[in-house]
């Protein structure tokens, strides 16, 4: 039984249709996936609750899926919040005090969570209890409440905005990272047979190559994907289904969208370095959109570098925009 305090929409209930059950069914981050099952088979032998664990990395990854997989390998619930969502210790409080003994509680963007409320788990975390408050000003009383031993899974797309203090408390640390095309491709075919859609070889190959090192982009491409193909009325995805989606999409060789063209664009206008905010402004994309979603795949490109006074746009970035350092323009196609 998993619980929840938002929303679920269709098309996250679509996304966890298409997650794998299983640890041996997770494919990619091998050395993460093997940590974590060997922590969880030394916590059940134990009859204690798993270590505390923090998953990091870029959007997409697979976190949320890790967490999800956690509860399921301890044979628990999976209780599911996020840093914004818990704006007061009252709301923390309330879910602390519900868990169940070695139920995981998962917190998203936890790098959100309010300070306040990162000192709050403290005791939650290695004590068991928390003080709750009852009154406030100078006769305020506070009582001690008892918490069931549990995990906390921390997920979080900016590892250094957690304080020192708080990292500490987590004893399994791990850090995603990009997955390579093969991954992918692997990604791609097994999502295809639970689409009932079939996709050769050469079709996976390229929507892997071109779904920035991420699951949660290669499977959204898969999906429109199969759209066009069902569509046009193929029986199955082929390269010249693929190439066509991509070019509607606007998804170019490298994976870049019309939203990190603008970007390359905005910086060769400009010319010299660009501080965040207004590339932001320039762009109109909010800054932690640019800053965690964006820019670590236009760097890992080669596109975009950072300098101490700002983005620059490298001659790569140029020449994948049909630029040259004189301004020259040019297009260039999307499918390239």
């Amino acid at each position: 039984m998993i619980f929840h305090d938002q929303d679920v929409g269709p098309e996250a209930e679509f996304d966890r249709s298409l997650r794998p059950a299983t640890f041996q069914d997770f494919v990619g981050q091998h050395q993460i996936r093997d940590n974590l099952g060997i922590a969880i088979a030394a916590a059940r032998a134990r009859a204690e609750p798993l270590d505390h664990v923090l998953l990091c990395g870029p959007p997409g990854l697979g976190k949320t899926t890790l967490a999800h997989l956690v509860a399921h390998g301890m044979g628990t619930n999976l209780v599911i919040t996020s840093g914004p969502a818990l704006a007061a210790p009252r709301d923390l409080a309330g879910m602390l005090t519900r868990l169940q003994r070695n139920e995981v509680l998962f917190v998203d963007e936890i790098h959100r969570l309010p300070r306040v409320l990162e000192e709050y788990l403290y005791s939650a975390m290695e004590d068991h209890a928390i003080d709750v408050v009852l009154d406030s000003g100078p006769g305020g009383r506070s009582v001690r409440l008892g918490v069931q031993p549990f995990t906390l899974v921390g997920a979080t797309t900016r590892e250094g905005l957690l304080t020192a203090a708080f990292r500490s408390r987590f004893g399994i640390v791990e850090r995603l990272e990009p997955y390579p095309p093969e991954h992918l491709e692997e990604i791609l075919r097994r999502a295809a047979i639970k689409l009932a859609v079939a996709i050769d070889a050469p079709s996976a190959r390229w929507l892997a190559e071109r779904s920035r090192g991420t699951p949660r982009m290669a499977l959204r491409i898969l999906r429109r994907v199969r759209d066009l193909a069902q569509v046009q009325g193929n029986a199955s995805i082929d390269i010249a289904v693929a190439q066509e989606a991509l070019d509607r999409l606007r998804i170019d060789g490298l994976g870049l969208e019309e939203v990190d063209r603008r970007v390359l664009r905005a910086l060769a206008d400009r010319g010299e370095p660009i501080g965040l905010k207004t590339l932001a402004a320039m762009v109109d994309e909010a800054e932690d959109t640019i800053e965690e979603v964006l820019e670590p795949h236009l760097l890992r490109c080669g596109l975009v570098a950072r300098t101490p006074r700002g983005r620059v746009v490298t001659e790569r970035g140029l020449e994948h925009i049909g630029r040259s350092a004189g301004g020259r323009s040019g297009e260039l196609p999307f499918s390239q």
